[in-house]
């Protein structure tokens, strides 16, 4: 039986954890769940699982947490701190699904125990990489990626020597604009970026697929974590979203991951690794699908891919600026200060600054300096959003 531990459980990643391991339950002994304003959903899943600990990241639904867990036996915290905390319960498995840089601590003090961190909070490995692969080497830790593109580039690489990779492609579905001509995208809306052509998400992740942000996350995410250079990694735009990612070899051959859209593949390889098991997830038709299609990237529409190449040949501290940078314009979209196209404007002008005043190449990435340019690269960009407006 492993212990596990979700970070994140009410969120999409979390949930199809959580239905995963309450189709087996016998193989799995919960430590704790963590959640946000959620608590209904928090508390009903804690119950399921039977979990020791649940945690939700705000004081101000503690008490509701704490009655909705009243005689069951599970324990309630709440709280930042208390996140982090739950991370210092030892599991087999600890499942890092909190979305944005909060993610970082409760994932980073995971390794501490050696045991293996389930990845798929992006912006731990773009905005503190170097730290984080670190911390798991020197703790004998594991890392598995749980981005579907990253998970792929994962098994298409067992059994492989990775000095013989020539490339990798991560694949993008190209996002609500994919089809618009160039010169609409100025005036495209918040609605209008919120709909995503293949499948519904989040508002967030959905805009930031629009824009390609997420795309530019997982190109660094590719190099910090599998340590290929900027120049072996590219994207392509398929709009199928079917095949996740190929790794091309030096004598030619393109191994490619195809999947339904599903996350559980991705997750229950994390899950069960380095085993394979059984998983409720579609079974593809191929004569059905007919045929597949690839579009090149374009880096006029999508400037996030090119702003990602910089931070990639960068280093040190520069995902994290591009982060924070991309978080905070993106809430200044939403709340209607600019538009769709000045988010990569400001996410430049930040990286631009901040590379001459705070020296983002530097050498040595800790989780002190990660927090701190975080936090000075969201002053920033709030300053140029208000800026803007004033304009």
């Amino acid at each position: 039986m492993r212990k596990v531990t979700i970070f994140g459980s009410t969120g999409s990643i979390g949930e199809n954890t959580v239905d995963l391991i309450a189709r087996a339950p016998a193989d799995y002994d919960v430590v704790a769940l963590t959640g946000g304003r959620n608590v209904a959903r928090l508390a009903q899943q804690a119950i399921s699982l039977k979990a020791d600990l649940a945690v939700t990241a705000y004081d101000d639904c503690y008490e509701d947490l704490k009655a909705a867990l009243s005689g069951t036996g599970v324990e309630v915290a709440s709280g930042t701190a208390a996140i982090a905390e739950a991370a210092d319960r030892r599991a087999d498995l600890f499942m890092s699904a909190i979305v944005g840089a909060a993610g970082l601590v409760p994932g980073v003090r995971a390794l501490k125990h050696g045991t293996t961190l389930a990845l798929a909070n992006k912006e731990s490995l773009v905005t503190a990489g170097p730290h984080l692969m670190g911390e798991a080497a020197r703790n004998g830790a594991t890392i598995l990626p749980v981005d579907s593109e990253h998970s792929a580039v994962f098994q298409a690489l067992v059994g492989e020597d990775i000095s013989a990779v020539e490339r990798v492609i991560i694949t993008a579905s190209g996002g609500a604009f994919r089809d618009w001509p160039l010169e609409d995208l100025a005036s495209a809306t918040i609605e209008q970026a919120s709909s995503h052509p293949n499948w519904d998400m989040g508002q967030r992740i959905t805009i930031d697929s629009a824009s390609m942000f997420n795309k530019a996350m997982e190109l660094i995410e590719t190099k910090e974590f599998f340590g290929f250079s900027p120049s072996q990694i590219e994207t392509i735009v398929h709009p199928e979203s079917l095949i996740h990612a190929l790794v091309g070899f030096n004598d030619g051959a393109l191994m490619a991951h195809i999947g339904p859209h599903d996350m559980r593949h991705a997750i229950g390889y994390a899950l069960n690794w380095p085993n394979r098991s059984h998983l409720p997830v579609e079974r593809l038709d191929l004569a059905k699908i007919s045929s597949l299609n690839f579009i090149a990237a374009d880096e006029a529409r999508y400037p996030a891919l090119r702003i990602a190449k910089d931070v990639m040949d960068t280093g040190g501290l520069s995902g994290a600026a591009f982060n924070a940078a991309k978080e905070a314009a993106l809430d200044a979209f939403i709340a209607g200060e600019v538009g769709f196209l000045d988010m990569a404007s400001l996410v430049e002008d930040v990286l631009s600054r901040l590379h001459g005043e705070f020296g983002l190449g530097c050498d040595t990435v800790t989780l002190d300096k990660v927090l701190e340019t975080d936090h000075v690269a969201r002053q920033y960009t709030r300053e140029l959003v208000q800026q803007t407006a004033a304009r």
